[in-house]
């Protein structure tokens, strides 16, 4: 089994942190890869205050635009460089295939090099003038940032609140989640690395790994953290803002989805197939975006569910280390648990399991976090089955009449992250797209990303925008400045 350091990154030092001991756990065999000691609330605080000191040194504070873009384009080169170990080590920790951890890795490196880019030509601005003065709006970084992330992708979420973190000029403390703190710690070594050729004081970041209960809550109720970035679960945003609206400082929140993919009867039938297929099993539905109500003009409904269900029943579930692999386990063995009861709660309100509904059977699954890709339907869209997020290999079916029906259905939900329209008919595309009450919408094609394109959730999925140029704003403070040029006294005293 290969070595996993388990140091946590803490006022500029790698050691061992003084809190609980949590097992990082493969869930593809239920083997124990590393036991990583977490922070206290104490080691939070130090954290901080050593962050604080960073931001103040010279050597950052003064550093200029253009050179903190070289450091940016020196860390995605770093991350590059380094994306065959960062894949395996996320596979290992969370059970996604090494096809897509590595596409992961690469991804945190272009945003990296994007914000890099996004930094080289970023433009203060001198407004127009409306008296005897010149005006300019010019951007200062915030201070300290806190950034918690979530288990399901890791090493990407990082670098999305890493990289405009750092480009702005901030110092950033980052929490992982507790199941998965591996990537995130290996990531950090990279990223210390780079400081450390740039001359610049390593306690910029720290990685602080442990409970949200204890990390999670120092970090966000310190009084040096001046932003707060958290990407999770519904009701943990909602009190991470109640603390952050306390405390008077800006916060962003990616929060839970439950998207919906329409599929209209003039869609592409294999095209759809293949993106339906993609947009709920890819990541075994362990995705804030996943597809997960399918909604299907109710004159293809039979035969279009039917095809689907049996190109379900063909995927490949096994290990993420498996090249022919499709759909890896689930994250954890309690959260594979708490899918399996909302497949039963499924079937109390009357669903019909379509394909799937249980763990796969063998030797090769016994040990690990597996379910089967499950298509249910046979529920209403006021269901709990189709109104609570599952964030697991679960699809539901439902049919739809018209498209008032349809746009009706798709936004009764709290939720308004993503969806996906499936037609031949771009002019219904447009026009469902802009009745869709969701931040990102997809039309023939799925679960795409770019960071230039900007990210953010609608009602309870969320608050606030990730990636884009703006992104580095997010993490900046705007002042003016005004310049008389009048050489007459002001005038009020005369």
């Amino acid at each position: 089994m290969p070595h996993h350091p388990t140091d946590i990154l803490i006022a500029g030092q790698w050691r061992r942190g003084a809190g609980e001991p949590v097992d990082a756990v493969d869930p593809a065999t239920g083997l124990v890869l590393a036991t990583v000691h977490s922070a206290t609330a104490e080691e939070v605080a130090e954290a901080a205050e050593a962050a604080a000191k960073a931001m103040a040194e010279p050597a950052w504070r003064d550093m200029l635009a253009h050179d903190r873009a070289r450091l940016l384009h020196r860390i995605a080169q770093l991350v590059e460089e380094a994306a065959p170990e960062l894949a395996a080590v996320q596979t290992a920790d969370t059970g996604k295939t090494l096809a897509e951890t590595r596409a992961l890795a690469l991804s945190a490196a272009g945003t990296f090099r994007y914000l890099a880019a996004a930094l080289e030509t970023a433009e203060d601005s001198v407004t127009p003038s409306r008296g005897p003065y010149v005006t300019m709006s010019v951007h200062e970084p915030i201070g300290v940032v806190a950034a918690i992330n979530p288990w399901n992708s890791p090493v990407a979420s990082d670098a999305q609140k890493i990289a405009p973190a750092l480009a702005a000029g901030n110092a950033i403390l980052l929490k992982p989640a507790a199941w998965t703190p591996l990537v995130s710690l290996a990531l950090g070594r990279l990223i210390t690395r780079a400081l450390e050729e740039f001359g610049l004081p390593t306690a910029l970041l720290a990685v602080l790994p442990g409970s949200g209960r204890v990390v999670g809550d120092a970090l966000v109720r310190h009084p040096l953290v001046a932003r707060i970035g958290f990407t999770g679960g519904t009701e943990t945003g909602r009190s991470i803002a109640a603390i952050a609206g306390e405390k008077l400082v800006p916060a962003s929140l990616e929060l839970g989805g439950k998207s919906p993919t329409i599929v209209r009867a003039d869609a592409d039938v294999e095209q759809t197939l293949a993106g339906v297929l993609f947009g709920i099993f890819s990541s075994s539905g362990q995705s804030c975006i996943a597809g997960s109500r399918l909604f299907v003009a109710r004159e293809i409904y039979d035969t279009f569910v039917g095809e689907l269900v049996e190109r379900v029943r063909k995927l490949r579930v096994g290990p993420g280390t498996d090249p022919a692999t499709q759909v890896g386990p689930l994250v954890h063995h309690r959260h594979r648990d708490s899918v399996a009861a909302y497949v039963d709660l499924a079937r109390s309100e009357g669903a019909r399991v379509l394909c799937g509904g249980s763990a796969p059977q063998g030797e090769r699954y016994q040990d690990g976090a597996y379910y089967l890709p499950t298509v249910l339907d046979g529920l209403a869209n006021t269901s709990r089955t189709c109104q609570e997020e599952i964030f697991g290999p679960v699809l539901v079916a439902l049919p739809y009449d018209d498209e008032d029906d349809l746009v009706r259905q798709a936004n009764d939900s709290v939720y308004g992250l993503a969806c996906g329209i499936w037609t031949r008919d771009l002019r219904a595309a447009w026009r469902i797209a802009r009745r869709i009450e969701a931040g990102t919408v997809w039309i023939n094609t799925y679960k795409q990303f770019s960071a230039s394109t900007p990210f953010s959730g609608w009602k309870d999925s969320g608050l606030g925008t990730e990636k884009g140029r703006d992104a580095i704003r997010a993490y900046q403070r705007q002042k003016s400045l005004y310049w008389g040029t009048s050489e007459l006294p002001l005038p009020w005293a005369n």
